[in-house]
């Protein structure tokens, strides 16, 4: 080594060295992991999973439980009075109603009826969701300790409300790996609704201290899904080929001095986008698709961008054995003109949501596909602003609200937990946001106590020190 050279040695990286290279171990065990169908970390799944893969099925925003999932028929005859103090009980409120004088009950205006064999009562926003309610595990009791949206979607994604760790996804690719080697194992889409929308940030999607090849991938709805994906205009494959050998070589270099796993995985990244340029293109032309394709998710499917083709997309990676695919759908903020917004929303989601679990069903591929819809919390019984016969709003809740989960090791045609007569308590069962990823996880085979990663001298794991599996919604 020459001595320009050594002047970049570190004190970890000359350690590293003399302890016969715990660096190129490393990177050998990523390469050894790579290699294998699923890349799988030694031990995991720790048991027989009942599913292989999840699509989360995120609505951001929060929709309002009391208007899709939790029928409270008894609130009719209290519209318009005030919501008692014993049930808000000092309750932390948003700034948004903080100061409201007054907190009007304000029951839906949409009807309710019941589904299926199970007689699940489901709102007529959501009629075709109505028609798989045997397929579906509906939890009315889920909680969570955030109040406003980031700090929400945050413990939703990570486990946690500040920022930094890693996102669920990437768990799942670090923990399992993906079935495809074209392919990455955590994909990531995000349509646009017609409501109020939030920030996204793709840190929601990160993997944290977790390497970073663990990190979902954005796809985009534009001619080129993934940036920078596609050859620069007049420059051939071959050329991008040797580009990569040679890049790969001077990175290796690096490796050898620096002893860094990103470098590994810079490697790595590179070569999957390479694969990526054939594999990608391939999976989102739906022109091969079959009308029958599109009559099940609805006209918005043939549109690229929309929440249906994102749905349609998800299944098209599921066939692939892409381990976890996120669907982000904006727009579900509706502070006011909630009526109006929540059944536009419904419009867009509806349809595609159940053809979902059709299509993955007929195909026979349900029973190993978790699909979870949910949002990052609920909204409250009462108005926010002015309640009027047809119009109301209504605030940020996280005291309850309603998840659904279908597929790989959930018991179809089930309601699990339940609120009080005001859906502003939890009256029974109480599941939190740990509950539920320990439950997604449980699905897959991974116990979610032992999959951790150590970070600055502690074990980490997605759950941190809590959760519990849902287990009566398990088949």
């Amino acid at each position: 080594m020459n001595a320009g050279r050594s002047l970049h040695i570190t004190r970890r990286q000359l350690f590293s060295r003399t302890s016969k290279g715990i660096g190129v171990a490393a990177l050998s065990h990523l390469l050894e992991r790579d290699g294998k169908a699923a890349g799988a970390i030694p031990g995991v799944p720790h048991f027989a999973p009942k599913a292989k893969r999840v699509i989360y099925l995120f609505q951001h925003g929060a929709p309002s439980q009391l208007d899709l999932y939790d029928y409270k028929p008894n609130l009719a005859k209290l519209r318009g009075t005030e919501l008692p103090e014993s049930i808000r009980k000092g309750q932390r409120l948003t700034g948004m109603t903080a100061y409201q004088a007054k907190f009007p009950t304000a029951p839906t205006i949409f009807k309710f009826s019941q589904h299926g064999k199970s007689g699940m009562w489901l709102s007529e926003l959501l009629p075709h969701t109505g028609k798989v309610a045997d397929d579906i595990s509906v939890i009315r009791s889920v909680h969570t300790e955030a109040i406003n949206h980031d700090p929400a979607l945050t413990f939703f994604q990570t486990g946690f409300q500040l920022a930094g760790r890693p996102s669920i996804g990437a768990w799942l690719s670090y923990g399992l790996g993906s079935e495809n080697q074209n392919l990455p194992a955590f994909v990531v889409m995000v349509s646009q609704g017609l409501g109020g929308s939030q920030a996204l940030a793709d840190r929601q999607w990160g993997s944290g201290f977790l390497p970073t090849q663990y990190q979902g991938v954005k796809f985009r709805a534009a001619a080129d899904p993934v940036l920078y994906l596609s050859n620069p205009e007049g420059y051939s494959g071959t050329a991008r080929r040797r580009f990569l050998d040679d890049l790969a070589s001077l990175n290796t270099l690096k490796l050898d001095d620096y002893q860094d796993p990103e470098i590994a995985t810079r490697i790595a990244q590179y070569e999957m986008a390479y694969k990526m340029q054939s594999s990608v293109p391939e999976l989102t032309d739906l022109s091969k698709e079959p009308e029958s394709t599109f009559d099940l998710y609805g006209p918005d499917s043939r549109k690229p961008g929309t929440y249906a083709a994102n749905c349609v997309l998800a299944r098209r990676l599921a066939e692939r054995g892409v381990r976890f695919i996120q669907l982000f759908h904006r727009g579900w903020d509706q502070h006011g003109n909630l009526p109006r917004d929540i059944a536009k929303q419904c419009m867009q989601t509806d349809q595609p949501s159940a053809a979902l679990i059709q299509d993955l069903k007929q195909r026979g591929m349900l029973d190993e596909t978790l699909i979870v819809w949910t949002g990052e919390f609920g909204r409250t019984v009462y108005s926010q602003g002015t309640l009027t016969e047809k119009d109301y709003g209504r605030d940020h809740h996280p005291r309850c609200f309603s998840v659904w989960m279908a597929g790989g090791g959930i018991k179809g045609g089930t309601v699990y937990g339940e609120t009080d007569e005001f859906s502003y308590n939890i009256a029974e069962n109480p599941v939190d946001v740990h509950d539920l990823h320990a439950t997604m996880l449980h699905c897959l085979g991974v116990d979610h106590t032992k999959l951790t990663y150590k970070f600055q001298g502690r074990h980490y794991r997605l759950t941190d020190v809590h959760g519990s599996v849902v287990r009566p919604v398990l088949a």
